[in-house]
C-alpha cells in the first residue's frame, strides 16, 4: 500500500469513494456528508490546497483523507469537555474507504501514515471530529489512541464530536 499527496487526476476516483459512502450514511440514516457534501469542487480545492491523500493498491485508490495544517476555526470553542492540548496540531477531515476495502484495517493504516507526517513536520497533536451517530469512525478514533474531548459546531450550526490524539 502507498500512502501519498493526492494529485488533481485523482479527483473521479477520490469522488468516488465519497459518494459511496454518502450513500452508507444515508441508508444508515446518518445526517452526515449529505446535501452535496463533500463534492468535486472541495475535493478539487482539497488537492490544490495540497491537503489531500489518498491510499492506492497496485495504483488503485482505496481511501482518501485530508490532512490540514493550518488550524480549524470551529475548534477555538469547545463544549462539554476541553481539548487535551493547546499547541500546534494537524487535523483529519473526509476520511474514506472504498466499499470493496472496507474491514481490512485501511483507516488505521491512513492514521499511522498520518501520525508519521505530523511527526515528520513536529506537529505532536491530530484533531478530528465526527458525527455523533457515526459510530464505526468513532470505533476506529478510540481504536488508534483517540480521545473523546467534547463537542464542536461546525460553521453551519451542525454537532460534531470531537477526539485528539497526542503523538
Amino acid at each position: 500500500m502507498e500512502f501519498r499527496r493526492a494529485v488533481e487526476t485523482d479527483v473521479n476516483n477520490i469522488m468516488n469513494i465519497i459518494k459511496q459512502a454518502q450513500a452508507y450514511f444515508k441508508a444508515q440514516g446518518i445526517d452526515q456528508w449529505q446535501d452535496n457534501y463533500p463534492n468535486i469542487e472541495i475535493i478539487s480545492d482539497d488537492i490544490a490546497n495540497k491537503n489531500s491523500y489518498v491510499m492506492a493498491k497496485d495504483d488503485i485508490i482505496v481511501a482518501s483523507a485530508v490532512v490540514s495544517f493550518d488550524g480549524e476555526k470551529t475548534y477555538d470553542n469547545i463544549y462539554d469537555g476541553q481539548w487535551i492540548s493547546n499547541n500546534e496540531y494537524a487535523v483529519i477531515h473526509r476520511i474514506a474507504v472504498d466499499n470493496t476495502y472496507k474491514g481490512l484495517g485501511l483507516s488505521s493504516q491512513i492514521m499511522k501514515n498520518i501520525e508519521q507526517l505530523c511527526l515528520s513536520k513536529g506537529i505532536h497533536s491530530i484533531k478530528i471530529d465526527t458525527h455523533e451517530e457515526n459510530l464505526s469512525m468513532q470505533k476506529m478514533l478510540k481504536k488508534n489512541k483517540f480521545q473523546y474531548c467534547g463537542i464542536i459546531y461546525l460553521e453551519d450550526g451542525s454537532k460534531r464530536v470531537a477526539f485528539e490524539k497526542k503523538l
